[in-house]
């Protein structure tokens, strides 16, 4: 089987599993690495092992086991999970890097630079008020508005996201300027929903306007804005976990983890070390 079958039957696989396609993509990607690495070999246990090695040398842990996991899946869709690999054990860090997180301010900052870009001003704020991903922000249409909820369907799961009453009237407000008057509210000139990469560009542009460090400024980082934002004034992890649509409330506990600069505060205000 050619390297292209080998692929076209994997995202065959993907899309019988409902992935979605982001994660197709990723995965496919992943595959193909693989099989450059084995060079037309056939997968042996010995084969993956030595491909899990290099992958330890080159990338972080983290991204180490999203890679195997697309590599355990590819595997299984060729009918050889008898070649498939543990995933690396991490230790889950109790506190999140600040050159990563998305502080309150800095989310106000960038709402200031995209003030003139009504579409991309809302979008941020749709994003951030909900906690939602920016792959379901297909799912806010003019009716969802209209009744004030949106029913999102993702990863073989739905659930139900709540429009503040603030933003459900923006949302009604910008609907109504644009002459939309059903369907994707956040749509190309063409009528179809927002790629993930032009919104990823967009916000992108933002950085030196809006005075926030590049690496901050992306998507999935209004998330986890939301959560933090929830969670500090709820105090409901679980409930939390429903509203992002977690499987897990460990994965949920990784959106609401402290800061460094929050947890080196906390080990300062312990008194442990001798004054000179």
């Amino acid at each position: 089987m050619t390297i292209a079958n080998q692929l076209e039957r994997f995202r065959q696989n993907l899309a019988l599993r409902e992935k979605s396609r982001a994660t197709q993509q990723k995965y496919l990607r992943e595959a193909e690495q693989l099989l450059a690495f084995l060079d037309g070999r056939q997968p042996t246990p010995e084969l993956i092992v030595k491909y899990k090695e290099a992958l330890r040398n080159a990338r972080s842990p983290k991204t180490v086991n999203v890679a195997l996991c697309a590599v355990n899946s590819f595997l299984r869709a060729m009918g050889r999970d008898d070649c498939r690999v543990r995933l690396l054990r991490v230790q889950r860090c109790p506190f999140t890097q600040s050159s990563r997180e998305l502080a309150q301010a800095e989310y106000e900052r960038l709402l200031c630079a995209a003030k003139p870009r009504d579409r991309l001003y809302l979008l941020l704020q749709t994003l951030c008020a909900t906690g939602m991903r920016v792959s379901e922000l297909r799912f806010v249409t003019v009716e969802a508005a209209r009744a004030g909820r949106a029913v999102v369907f993702n990863k073989g799961k739905s659930r139900v996201i709540l429009f503040s009453k603030a933003l459900r009237e923006r949302l009604l407000r910008y609907a109504k300027a644009r002459s939309i008057e059903g369907g994707f509210l956040f749509r190309t000139r063409s009528g179809r929903p927002l790629d993930r990469r032009n919104i990823w560009r967009d916000m992108k542009r933002l950085a030196a306007l809006a005075s926030v460090e590049p690496s901050k400024i992306f998507p999935h980082n209004l998330r986890h804005l939301f959560a933090r934002a929830y969670y500090a004034a709820e105090r409901n992890l679980a409930l939390l976990a429903d509203i992002l649509g977690h499987a897990s409330v460990e994965t949920t506990r990784i959106y609401v983890a402290a800061s460094e600069r929050e947890h080196i505060h906390t080990l300062e205000q312990l008194h442990l070390v001798a004054a000179e």
